[in-house]
């Protein structure tokens, strides 16, 4: 009878939220002091090493078709290229990575919710980076051999952002979750910012094959690293502190180091949500215009504005540089007007993901209609710069309206978002034949079209909110009692979420 009265006054009394859960030392600039930051540093140089290996070929294909002048010992000038792939082909072989990158995002995002994400986004990028080191001798080889490289290569670096989403159920708490997420993807971009002028720099300078040899062997240098120091989640990092680990346990409100081996999904539910499918829209939206400029924007700049291939490579980088920088600027201030109580959740990815959408579609078609080398620039590198507000919104959403589904939710999410990878650039390919500016305002008008329809979808259907569906049994007994005691916050997942923890400890 008292251990009843006791989990009765349990139930009662635990009505603290997220931003109640405090550590004894609180979060400083000073971030490796925290194991999840370093977890967060990990994961930055991780994605950082995923976008460097996707679009360095983006780059070196511009100097294996290039026409070069040669003269021979008559004086004779004449022209040679290494590789005499038209625009339908370049097209091809830049698609030719997401055919094998469609096919495991569900399969990275089931694996990483059973076994742990650090695992499985360790060896999907250190694979990507092995071959990577092949993919000279096999373009000299064949066109074929070159595309099934890239295929494969697709395949293993597919995990990585679903599983990545398993790291972040177990590692971040909610309202540090924008700001973590947003620090780790911003490596996409710094990859891209290093890759893209670095590529020029090493093609011309040591030859093709030397952009493949350089960022394949950091890619190999990396996965060791993290394989070392990365853990499945706090419960298992023997580094972490004991408050560390309470504070991300608690304020989760899931036992992480058991949650991941009980998971089951609710298929139906999933694939009947609204919410989720708001994420499926905005998230293809944001892939079509990036992919769109990620493998075209060197070639646009040489054969629309003429740029030489070394300033081809920095003038590509600035777009995601911006990008980079925003991305830490829009991850803080979302979890901040979420502590502030200034926004709700719902209102933060809503209002970030739609504006920066919005924003995007008028420099598409600012773009489109200058096509002046000096402006073009500037409005691609506002278009995408503005891209990190939107990252903010659908690409932790996941993690908002069901955290212990989010890796396979962003599996079957990334699985459509793909498409744009592996459509945009062949229809480019076959829009752009003669490289004249009418043809690549074409391909900037339909980007900006993708773009606003994917911000009225989720402007109709995004939440923030925590699931029914996604409730687990302790959160639902849990509301049931809050109900019939009349709980004002019987709804509020901020208040739930965290008891269930002590009721499920209670319970055991």
């Amino acid at each position: 009878m008292e251990k009843e009265n006791n989990h009765q006054h349990q139930l009662e009394a635990s009505t603290y939220n997220p931003a109640e859960v405090v550590e004894d030392e609180p979060l400083t600039w000073r971030f490796w002091r925290k194991r999840r930051y370093i977890v967060v540093l990990m994961a930055f140089f991780g994605f950082f090493n995923v976008y460097s290996l996707r679009v360095n070929l983006s780059v070196a294909i511009v100097a294996m078709t290039e026409n070069r002048t040669i003269i021979d010992e008559n004086g004779n000038e004449s022209w040679e290229q290494d590789f005499p792939w038209d625009s339908k082909q370049k097209g091809l072989i830049l698609s030719s990575f997401f055919y094998g990158y469609i096919l495991t995002q569900f399969l990275g995002g089931f694996i990483g919710a059973k076994i742990g994400g650090n695992l499985v986004f360790g060896m999907g990028i250190g694979a990507t980076a092995i071959l990577t080191l092949f993919t000279p001798m096999a373009a000299k080889t064949s066109l074929e051999v070159l595309l099934a490289v890239r295929i494969i290569e697709g395949f293993f670096e597919g995990v990585t952002f679903p599983c990545i989403h398993a790291v972040w159920s177990r590692w971040s708490p909610p309202l540090e979750r924008s700001r973590m997420a947003s620090i780790a993807f911003a490596g996409n971009y710094a990859g891209t910012v290093i890759a893209m002028p670095s590529s020029g720099l090493l093609a011309t300078a040591y030859g093709w094959e030397s952009v493949f040899y350089v960022f394949g062997a950091i890619g190999c240098l990396w996965l060791v690293l993290w394989l070392l120091i990365v853990r499945s989640g706090p419960d298992q990092d023997r580094f972490c502190s004991q408050n560390e680990r309470d504070y991300i346990m608690k304020s989760i409100g899931v036992d992480t180091s058991n949650s991941h081996h009980n998971i089951k999904h609710p298929w139906k539910a999933i694939f009947t949500s609204l919410p989720f499918y708001a994420i499926i829209a905005s998230h293809f939206s944001e892939n079509w215009g990036f992919y769109t400029l990620l493998t075209q924007l060197p070639s646009f700049l040489k054969d629309s504005l003429n740029f030489n291939l070394d300033k081809t490579g920095f003038l590509s980088a600035v777009p995601y540089l911006a990008m980079g920088i925003l991305l830490g600027v829009s991850g803080y201030l979302a979890d901040w007007l979420q502590v502030k109580g200034i926004w709700t959740t719902t209102q933060v990815r809503r209002n970030f993901n739609c504006g920066a959408f919005l924003a995007q579609t008028v420099f598409m078609i600012l773009t489109a209609y200058l096509l002046d080398p000096t402006w073009s620039v500037v409005c691609i590198t506002i278009a995408v710069g503005l891209g990190a507000f939107a990252w903010s919104g659908f690409a932790v959403n996941h993690l908002d309206i069901a955290p212990q589904h989010a890796s396979v939710l962003m599996g079957i999410g990334n699985t459509f978002a793909t498409i744009p990878g592996i459509v945009s650039p062949m229809l480019t390919g076959y829009l752009v034949v003669d490289q004249t500016s009418e043809e690549w305002k074409t391909v900037f008008f339909i980007s900006a079209g993708v773009y606003l329809i994917g911000c009225v979808i989720y402007w109709m259907w995004a939440s923030g909110e925590l699931q029914e569906w996604a409730k687990t049994d302790e959160m639902k007994a849990l509301e049931m009692t809050h109900k019939e005691n009349g709980n004002n916050h019987a709804n509020s997942n901020s208040a739930y979420v965290n008891e269930a923890l002590d009721v499920k400890e209670d319970m055991k």
